[in-house]
């Protein structure tokens, strides 16, 4: 079934990853990026992929640059392959695919999640499986928070084998992310609360210390040392800046409004 697949990725300054994760696509025809104005070497890397094409398109929001992706680049495969900057495709996945039976009635596929820091495999993550392979007409894609919600149009199989997570950019660029993420979080936490951990979240700093010592303890990750400590300090730093937003708005809403406006 592989050459009925398109993978596709948006990128925006992902030379850290882009060049692993296009080097398990090679057995693609052709791999589809969508770019949001990449300046950093992202772009010449991309040039180096003789399978690649390479879309530019200014970021609104992740809904619409996957709907552009998917709908307006030309795509000529029945299915597609949506994939991060920084998923690591294994090669017992990648023989699993080519065995799948494109004229299958399945819509979409999900898989699980191996989570590594560095390269190093994690005992368990808070990541959670994804529907990654879609048939391209039974999906329709909407904004959720800092991400985006996919809803198949069908029923959707299992992949028995796993995607690996693998982020090396630098933590300076992941905080720098994590404020854009966690305001968009807010704002769907304001709009619809989806269960017992948002509701946690609006009660700093409960959030940020369960983060923590769920993953570092909780899920084993004392085990894996330093690369299980940098993901649990990870997810307790991502959950402080929602709690630190949650306290601001709280705190600038009892602000007295300047003289001149009252």
């Amino acid at each position: 079934m592989l050459n009925q697949i398109t993978p596709v990725l948006l990128t925006f300054n992902e030379e850290a990853n882009i060049a692993r994760t296009l080097s398990h696509l090679t057995w693609a025809k052709e791999v589809v990026i969508v770019d949001s104005g990449s300046t950093d070497r992202t772009l010449a890397i991309l040039a180096s992929f003789s399978n690649v094409r390479v879309f530019g398109r200014e970021f609104d929001t992740h809904a619409n640059q996957w709907r552009y992706a998917c709908r307006e680049t030309g795509i000529g495969t029945p299915w597609i392959l949506r994939l991060d900057a920084d998923y690591q495709l294994p090669n017992d996945l990648i023989e699993e695919l080519r065995s799948l039976d494109p004229d299958t009635h399945l819509s979409a596929y999900q898989v699980a999640f191996d989570y590594a820091i560095f390269s190093k495999l994690l005992l368990a993550s808070l990541y959670p499986p994804n529907t990654v392979l879609l048939r391209i007409d039974r999906f329709e894609v909407s904004d959720d928070g800092h991400t985006e919600r996919w809803v198949v149009n069908g029923e959707i199989g299992t992949l028995n084998a796993r995607i690996v997570h693998d982020d090396w950019k630098t933590t300076e660029s992941w905080i720098s992310a994590q404020g854009r993420y966690m305001k968009r979080e807010l704002e769907r936490i304001a709009a619809r609360r989806d269960g017992f951990r948002d509701l946690l979240r609006l009660f700093p700093p409960l959030m940020p210390f369960l983060a923590f010592w769920y993953c570092f303890l909780g899920k084993g990750l004392i085990l894996n040392g330093r690369a299980g400590l940098f993901y649990s300090l990870q997810r307790m730093l991502a959950e402080g800046t929602l709690s630190l937003m949650v306290l601001e708005a709280r705190l600038r809403s009892r602000i007295d409004p300047p003289i001149e406006n009252r």
